[in-house]
């Protein structure tokens, strides 16, 4: 049903299929819209130029839809570099008060250099970020010690980390906790369990989940599409599919040592001011590398993130 005396709303776009959107209005109506075609040729690179989180201005339609007609400039957003189409961005979410990188080492396993490289933007936006090892369940010892290890390495620099198990609801108050009166976004592989962490949170919720496959050992794709949920203290969570590869989306050689907090605060201390902390005499940040003030393991992810996006 049309609302009365309205001929334009503002709103929260709460999921997008790519074609259609849902946006949530101030009033808590949920309406069905679409993009005005004016958007798809503004100049936006992006392959979605509206998602979820944007805030935006709606008018109707005779059927009873709508039409997204404008979008409100962004606080923050995260994007990646598209799949297929090098060229172009792909936004995975926007106005977050932070992000949430659901990691496994096992089933399927998460890289540090996967970790790094989603850190990396989350920093170029100004998004606080956590990382949350999930199914700390099937974890030997070996797996436990690792955990406990990259725990050690993150929290150093400045991340929080949680360790939970969304089977047996480890840790999930903790968790649930730093949710409060947020919007938060969950991110990672398919796979991690990032809709059987949301399903433990919501109540009634129940997203779809799928084992991973037993044969590669990879995640299933469960989530299709972003999607918002209110949770039940306040706040929300974006759900948002899986995760293959994230790529670093328009970064310059010099801005990805100064995401790394570990490394931007000695890049005054280099004695080249353009150092790239790669094959320069006086480099700070190598010698911190030498004397264990920098952990080995981001070092060498800074370089062969340097090698693999050429930007060396």
């Amino acid at each position: 049903m049309l609302p009365l005396n309205f001929s334009v709303l503002d709103g929260i776009v709460i999921k997008s299929t790519g074609s259609w959107y849902l946006v949530r209005t101030h009033e808590e109506k949920i309406y069905q819209a679409r993009l005005k075609g004016k958007f798809r040729i503004k100049g936006i690179k992006a392959t979605n130029p509206v998602v979820v989180g944007d805030k935006v201005s709606i008018s109707f339609n005779d059927d009873g839809t709508a039409t997204i007609n404008d979008i409100q400039p962004r606080n923050n957003y995260i994007v990646r570099k598209a799949t297929k189409l090098s060229k172009r961005s792909h936004i995975i979410a926007a106005n977050i008060d932070q992000a949430f990188l659901i990691v496994t080492l096992a089933k399927p396993r998460t890289s540090t250099g996967f970790i790094d490289r989603f850190l990396i933007t989350s920093e170029a936006y100004h998004i606080p970020s956590c990382i949350v090892f999930n199914k700390i369940d099937i974890y030997d010892f070996k797996m436990l010690s690792l955990m406990e290890e990259l725990e050690s390495v993150y929290s150093a620099v400045g991340y929080q980390c949680f360790k939970v198990s969304a089977l047996r609801g480890d840790n999930i108050e903790n968790l649930f906790k730093s949710m409060k009166n947020r919007t938060t976004l969950f991110s990672g592989h398919s796979g991690v369990g990032k809709s059987h962490l949301i399903n433990a949170m919501i109540p009634g919720l129940n997203l779809k989940t799928q084992n991973i496959s037993n044969v590669h050992l990879k995640g299933v794709h469960t989530t299709t599409f972003a999607e918002m949920f209110a949770l039940p203290q306040g706040g929300y969570i974006i759900d948002t599919p899986g995760i293959k590869e994230f790529g670093l989306y328009d970064f310059k050689p010099a801005e990805i040592s100064e995401r790394y907090p570990e490394m931007r605060a000695l890049l005054h201390d280099c004695k080249y001011y353009n150092c790239t902390h790669v094959h320069e005499p006086g480099c700070a940040v190598k010698n911190a590398v030498k004397e264990g003030d920098i952990a080995k393991s981001r070092y060498l992810n800074y370089l062969k993130i340097l090698q693999d996006d050429n930007l060396i």
